[in-house]
């Protein structure tokens, strides 16, 4: 019933806050996993998979209009549907 040839194409660079110029709605729709360094992670608010980087929500840190912090990680990135 899930088929995967009907899924988009994920991009280079997807962030899940409406703001940004790099938020993709259709795409957020599916269930989208991504590794970081090997391991699988869930907190990802925005990633690059061409320049290796995530970036993830401070646990505390809210910047001037509310929005948590994000804390930019190096390193191998990949994207996939789960």
């Amino acid at each position: 019933m899930n088929d995967k040839t009907e899924l988009p194409t994920l991009p280079d660079r997807l962030s899940i806050n409406p703001r940004s110029k790099f938020y993709a709605e259709e795409i957020l729709k599916h269930d989208i996993g991504i590794r970081f360094n090997g391991k699988e992670r869930s907190d990802v608010e925005e990633y690059c998979i061409s320049e290796g980087w995530i970036k993830t929500a401070a646990p505390k840190a809210l910047d001037r209009f509310g929005q948590p912090m994000l804390i930019k990680s190096k390193g191998t990135v990949e994207a996939f549907y789960r």
